[in-house]
């Protein structure tokens, strides 16, 4: 340290200040020499020019002797540092330059592990941060010479980071370093070492050290430490050496890196940026997938997944459930799932397109048929053909065609001599018979995925809304059926009916069930090419109104609220100007009328006199004559007030719907085939766990429906006692062999992750080579060009 103090440059003393000019006198304007200068510029004088050192900005300087000290350490001559370090006892090894740059740091950084070995035996050794950059440039051997060192100074010492490094935090360890280069060796060799990373918490955690942290902690030390942590743990080298199942924990992380980036908006974009190559990483393990039986040892996995027996692949529904859509729409992922929801049934791709819309008018008449042979014969292969989930669907689908005509059927029956009761054409029966088979299937469904999950979903608050509408339906008919008996106001003509009468509200309830039932068309076009992206849009579109309702009923509240009683004093008055009568539009009476005015407005539907003050004549001077009377100042305020609402919903924010509507859908169009994808997979689930006979017919209990109802009520079974049930979803696809044994899952998974990992760093390998060798050959290259102009130039 004195030797440094020594080198310092003594500051020079501050300059004198400069005098200050003397005022000018008060009568300044009557001499012309005292006139001030009017030119923008002055000169400054040649001391002001003088630039004077900042005493606040102390930078070292090295002297003659450690700069040769520097450069002979640089050229990796230990020899000679040996001897010029015996030569110049005096010299401070751990001299730095401008930069902070020490002699042991230029030797890690030159990979000279010789030179490194040789300067870690000198006494009074600064190791700084050095230890971190041989971490970053991937030098295992000089990073255990400087672990070993730490070790013998300290034993703690090896585990912390650096304290005042101008290249790292301090929170930064030589493990969280390695993790987020992704160097394996490394990694490995460290945590053998002892080396740990505390797993970031949950964003949504709210323990006892996270309190603390969250009411004590400085706030950007805590969540740029948190974000260092996770780009550690997510590294692709750390998941594969800490964990058993890569693709589990990359869908884990990925999921808590979305909702970081939720919960922490000032990082949003590199948490998000984090758990799409975390999500990559799982995508890139499947990629090096060469077989059907790997995939499907992979898919197969039920690890992190609740009630995991019920479905052919849970992996794969644990990837729909985190949103990994690249990893579900990748190739591999879907040559499975095609192949188990197509089945047996091959054929079916290759039928034209007037064969595919009018078989499920053929099955109709094969519903009974399905149905007699579940009851009678479930084992029989043509069973097990028409259990496969695309046959499940077509099923399905006929059963729905036969509820949509019915209810069709009933809404448009004629009503103009309907009594007080319920309606009584003979299809009610069936029709209740129909919802309560709907109403079965929604419960079992709720059963088998968990209300967590099936309350996910929006179709299936679709189905809940419109099954209940159809059961109140039923209610209101029967209330309305028990009034009629017991009052005996059977003939009542309808204007007498009371507003709230059972009858008036079942035909609400029937026709909202019936819109809702018709509308459930749409889920069915997911499966298509062209009408699919459509139907994710219309989806996405959905929700970005939601956003904008919000700012709509702000605006029209506004409005409302300033203008509900304006024009209530002119509510009723008619103006007659030469036997044209003007009647005061009921536009701003009250607060009701004045909201839907606004809402009305946001269509132009809104009457263009919403505006107009209309005042009743007034008696003149003869007993014939009127006057007319007028009040510009209120019109004035009621037409700037509409006029302000227009532009301001109509113009902007209706068309900032419109463009956000258009940016959804491209965002829809540009990433189509992982969209689409992504939602007929998740179709395909849906219909994975329907069962074989659809409504009404799955009231009537089949033997597989029974046994494995039972064997879900009664909980997973010991393992090697009892198979899972298959009958929900069971698996019939003949492209590779059956479904491998949970006992031998457990045993060939961990080797076929071993095999992943091997082929993902060796491909990984391959593309960093590529890229240094072409960075070579640029490098070349351009040597070679400033070569060649060096010889023109001589020439």
């Amino acid at each position: 340290m004195a030797e440094n103090e020594n080198r310092e440059t003594p500051n020079p003393p501050p300059p004198p200040p400069p005098p200050i000019p003397s005022k000018p006198s008060p009568n300044w304007q009557g001499n012309q020499n005292l006139r001030p200068n009017r030119s923008p510029y002055r000169r400054l004088s040649e001391e002001a020019d003088v630039l004077v050192p900042r005493p606040s900005i102390l930078l070292p300087q090295l002297q003659d002797k450690e700069k040769k000290f520097f450069e002979l350490v640089a050229s990796g001559d230990v020899i000679s540092v040996k001897e010029f370090l015996e030569t110049n006892r005096d010299i401070n090894i751990n001299c730095t330059n401008f930069q902070g740059v020490t002699a042991l740091l230029i030797a890690v950084q030159s990979h000279a592990d010789p030179m490194v070995e040789f300067l870690l035996t000198q006494q009074g050794i600064d190791i700084g941060d050095c230890v971190l950059h041989a971490v970053k440039d991937n030098q295992p051997i000089i990073l255990i010479q400087i672990l070993d060192k730490l070790n013998e100074t300290a034993p703690s010492l090896e585990f912390v980071g650096a304290t005042h490094s101008s290249d790292f935090p301090d929170y930064v360890t030589p493990l969280i370093l390695a993790a987020q280069c992704g160097h394996y060796e490394i990694i490995k060799m460290l945590i053998e070492r002892g080396h740990t990373i505390s797993k970031p918490h949950p964003p949504t955690c709210r323990c006892s050290d996270c309190t603390v942290q969250l009411e004590h902690d400085d706030l950007l030390h805590a969540e740029s430490l948190k974000l260092n942590l996770y780009r550690a743990v997510c590294n692709p080298a750390y998941i594969c050496y800490s964990t058993h199942d890569p693709i589990l924990a990359a869908f884990h992380l990925s999921e808590e890196l979305k909702q970081c980036s939720f919960l922490v908006p000032e990082f949003r974009l590199a948490y998000a940026e984090l758990a799409a190559e975390v999500s990559n990483f799982a995508v890139d393990l499947i990629a090096c997938c060469r077989s059907t039986n790997e995939m499907e040892l992979i898919l197969s996995q039920s690890a992190g997944m609740k009630s995991a027996k019920l479905f052919v692949f849970p992996r794969l529904v644990l990837a729909m459930d985190t949103k990994q859509k690249t990893f579900v729409a990748h190739p591999n992922t879907q040559q499975i799932v095609e192949a188990a929801w197509c089945g047996d049934w091959h054929d079916y791709k290759i039928k034209p397109f007037t064969f595919k819309l009018l078989y499920p008018f053929l099955r109709i008449i094969v519903l009974p048929v399905i149905t007699l042979m579940n009851l009678i014969t479930p084992n029989h292969s043509l069973v097990k053909h028409w259990s496969t989930p695309r046959n499940k669907m077509i099923s399905h689908i006929a059963a729905y065609i036969i509820f949509l005509l019915l209810i069709f059927f009933e809404s448009n029956l004629d009503k103009t001599g309907q009594k007080r009761k319920p309606p009584n054409s003979g299809l009610e029966p069936v029709i209740m018979v129909f919802v309560a088979g709907n109403v079965w299937s929604v419960i079992r469904m709720l059963i088998l995925q968990g209300p967590s999950r099936y309350l996910k979903k929006l179709w299936n608050w679709h189905d809940i809304i419109s099954n209940f509408l159809f059961v109140l339906t039923f209610l209101f008919w029967l209330a309305s059926y028990f009034d009629a008996v017991h009052n005996d106001q059977v003939d009542l003509e309808r204007k007498y009916w009371h507003q709230l009468d059972p009858l008036l509200i079942a035909e609400g309830c029937f026709a909202i069930a019936t819109i809702m039932a018709f509308f459930r068309l749409i889920f069915f076009c997911r499966l298509n090419y062209y009408m699919g992206p459509l139907q994710i849009s219309l989806g996405k579109m959905c929700a970005d109104l939601a956003k904008y309702i919000i700012v709509f009923v702000i605006v029209i509240l506004s409005f409302s609220a300033g203008l509900c009683r304006f024009y209530q004093p002119y509510d009723g008055m008619i103006q007659v100007d030469s036997d044209i009568k003007t009647q005061q539009v009921s536009s701003f009476i009250n607060f009701s009328t004045t909201l839907k005015t606004f809402f009305w407005a946001i269509f132009c539907m809104s009457p263009l006199e919403s505006a107009d003050v209309v005042i009743e004549n007034l008696p003149g001077d003869t007993p014939t004559s009127t006057i007319i009377n007028t009040h510009e100042f209120t019109e004035a305020v009621g037409y700037i007030a509409f006029a302000l609402f227009e532009v301001l919903i109509v113009v902007m924010i209706l068309n900032m719907l419109i463009a956000t509507m258009s940016a959804t859908f491209q965002r829809v169009i540009d990433n189509l085939d992982v969209e689409w994808t992504f939602g007929k997979t998740d179709f395909y689930i849906e219909y994975m766990l329907q069962s074989t006979t659809p409504s009404p017919l799955n009231l009537i209990p089949t033997p597989g429906g029974i046994s494995s109802f039972m064997e879900l009520l009664q909980g997973p079974k010991v393992a090697g006692k009892q198979s899972p049930p298959q009958a929900c979803c069971e698996k019939t696809t003949t492209t590779s062999n059956n479904a491998p044994d949970k006992k031998m899952s457990e045993l060939e998974y961990p080797a076929l992750m071993t095999m992943l990992v091997q082929r993902y760093f060796r491909e990984k390998d391959t593309v960093v080579a590529a890229a240094s060798e072409m960075d070579i050959l640029r490098q070349e290259i351009h040597e070679l060009k400033v070569l060649l102009s060096n010889i023109i130039e001589e020439k």
